[in-house]
């Protein structure tokens, strides 16, 4: 199991799960945020596919989105969805070979934690990548 600055210095595309097309919302705030620091971000929400936020086009699954930016693998699932919403997002993680299930602050699920590391990913639970990501660039 990596490190979260380990985790954080290997990834290069993000899917954003539940990422919102409002700039107040934390899912944009956070993808946006990412985006400024180099990282590409794949917007997952079945509400606006088809649309773009940030200059990036909406999917409605993360195994949709996985299959139209190949062959550049998604990286990380990042998981701004009810706790109880998880397991199938993790399952789908772990069929697109995604390296890193993260739930973002206040989510957690056991249950999809342990399908993610038992396929081999790493499993960040509770925290917020954009939090992470400042205090190791710090």
């Amino acid at each position: 199991m990596k490190t979260i600055p380990e985790i954080l210095k290997t990834t290069k595309t993000i899917a954003v799960v539940g990422m919102s097309n409002k700039p107040e919302r934390a899912s944009h705030q956070v993808a946006e945020y990412l985006q400024q620091h180099g990282y590409r971000i794949v917007p997952v929400n079945p509400s606006y596919a088809g649309q773009q936020i940030l200059g990036e086009h909406v999917y409605a699954s993360v195994p949709e989105a996985a299959a139209a930016i190949a062959p550049v693998r998604i990286d990380l699932v990042d998981c701004f969805r009810k706790s109880e919403d998880i397991v199938p997002i993790a399952r789908d993680a772990v069929a697109i070979g995604a390296a890193c299930l993260w739930m973002q602050l206040d989510v957690v699920n056991e249950e999809a934690a342990r399908i993610a590391k038992t396929a081999g990913l790493d499993v960040v639970m509770d925290h917020c990548v954009k939090i992470e990501h400042k205090a190791v660039s710090a």
